[in-house]
């Protein structure tokens, strides 16, 4: 039988990561080493940008919830705490689309907030 070489499936793995190094600057871009090095590290900052991707949308909502609320005379742990006792089930990510586009429905989640807090307490 005769010897068989690694040409081929080294030759896809290449043209991928080269692939993938478009656009890189310098040798990061056209040498093996520094291209394959440059790519799983970006893969790595790619895999774990997009979890934190997630926490910084979530850190938003709750600062944009928080600015509404407090125009309204309630802070955001106290207008969530109301929501709850309330029985509304909103997400934060509409919670903040609503504060920012339309104040006015925003302003009567607050006082049903007001309402299950009175309620509660």
């Amino acid at each position: 039988m005769p010897r068989s070489t690694g040409a081929v499936p080294r030759k896809q793995k290449k043209r991928k990561v080269f692939k993938a190094a478009k656009g890189y600057f310098g040798g990061r871009k056209n040498l093996w080493r520094i291209a394959k090095d440059a790519v799983e590290r970006g893969y790595e900052h790619a895999y774990r940008d997009r979890k934190k991707k997630k926490r910084n949308f979530r850190r938003l909502w709750i600062t944009r919830i928080n600015a509404a609320a407090r125009e309204q005379g309630l802070t955001y742990s106290r207008f969530m705490n109301g929501l709850l006792r309330s029985g509304v089930e909103v997400d934060r990510k509409v919670l903040a689309d609503l504060a920012v586009r339309n104040p006015e429905a925003f302003a009567a989640l607050v006082d049903r907030a007001k309402s299950g807090l009175a309620q509660a307490g």
